[in-house]
């Protein structure tokens, strides 16, 4: 057996530590590129959203590498990404990349189901080893959305632009040449080293943009044009509300182990939207009101063409926007964005906050 995933953002890391842990052998497909989005589109029916365009290019190219098991989180509710698994194992086997599908799915209640899932991968490992894996995996990605917040704020007021940048990329491509969770840790812990000691202008006062909507296209860089480090090099400090580790810890964990889960966006959503339809839509809206009482400057949405949930809070958030004047831009993305134009639309976007806050953009 050898087993790959689809790349989600830096999930890769995660799941490269609990494959490490139980020493299953795996493939990490190529990072994200625009060849793999050309090979999932060519294949995957034109109205489905790009993450599952993406995800099945994904596949397709560790296919080839060699793999013949995908190990691919699940979901549930109205939101097109529950039916993933059954979609990418159908269409891979129709264009002649026939591979074993296991659904890591929310196990409500059911913490055990979840463990055999995992068990069908592990193989003969105990229980006791298996749940060792699991802590080490979800203790790794949460250091690393830890990690990529420091950079949120760094990147703003660095003195020399790119040094933020510069480090973590180098830390991605280090962590394929490690293995195992105590010396991915090791460099979790020198990357915070190396960013913390970066110059930086600590009385700087940049614009705080927070960056919400559809898991994929918010967290995955490649898809959303890399657009929190193109922020970051235009100091603008981002925040993005849905992360990996919060997917772990909050709709996989808790929910296994029946524990309260933080629901403090829905909360703050309940005036607008006060029940979950799917998807991150009640997410985004509880998130922009909540970065709206924080004092953020400004909202950006991203979702995938096509994403009902998210198209359902689009037309919420103009209410949020102007009861609270808070701007908010969204973003649709699909194979077709050409960056010219996206990028164009941030910079507007940006100018216009700059423009509300009286002050010149920063050069």
């Amino acid at each position: 057996m050898k087993v790959t995933f689809p790349h989600l953002g830096k999930t890769y890391i995660t799941a490269k530590v609990l494959l490490d842990e139980l020493n299953i052998d795996y493939i990490i497909p190529p990072f994200n590129n625009r060849r793999a989005l050309e090979m999932g589109t060519r294949y995957v029916p034109e109205s489905a959203c790009l993450p599952l365009k993406i995800t099945v290019g994904n596949l397709m190219e560790a296919y080839r590498m060699g793999a013949d098991t995908v190990l691919m989180t699940g979901g549930c509710g109205p939101c097109r990404f529950g039916y993933y698994c059954e979609m990418q194992r159908e269409i891979l086997e129709d264009v002649g990349c026939p591979m074993d599908v296991i659904a890591l799915e929310p196990p409500y209640g059911d913490v055990m189901e979840l463990l055999r899932r995992i068990k069908r991968v592990a193989g003969n490992f105990n229980i006791i080893k298996i749940l060792n894996a699991v802590r080490a995996a979800t203790r790794i990605s949460v250091r690393v959305d830890e990690l990529e917040r420091l950079c949120f704020r760094v990147r703003p007021r660095e003195i020399n632009k790119g040094e933020t940048s510069n480090i973590y990329r180098a830390f991605r491509q280090e962590v394929l040449k490690h293995k195992g969770a105590r010396d991915i840790e090791k460099l979790i812990d020198k990357a915070f080293n190396n960013i913390s000691r970066i110059k930086t202008i600590d009385d700087k006062k940049p614009l705080k943009i927070g960056i919400v909507g559809e898991i994929y296209t918010t967290i995955d860089s490649h898809t959303n044009m890399e657009i929190e480090e193109r922020l970051g090099h235009m100091d603008i400090e981002v925040h993005r509300s849905v992360t990996v580790s919060g997917w772990i810890v909050e709709h996989m964990i808790k929910k296994a182990l029946n524990l309260p889960r933080d629901m403090a966006f829905a909360k703050a959503a309940e005036p607008y939207l006060g029940k979950m339809i799917g998807g991150h839509a009640q997410e985004t809206i509880g998130n922009t009101v909540i970065y709206s009482n924080k004092g953020y400057d400004g909202i950006i949405q991203i979702y995938p063409l096509g994403c009902m949930p998210e198209i359902v809070s689009q037309s919420i958030l103009a209410r949020v926007s102007r009861d609270r004047e808070l701007p908010v831009l969204t973003l649709i993305i699909d194979e077709m964005t050409g960056e010219a134009g996206y990028m164009t639309r941030v910079e507007a976007f940006i100018d216009l906050l700059y423009k509300r806050r009286g002050t010149c953009k920063a050069r």
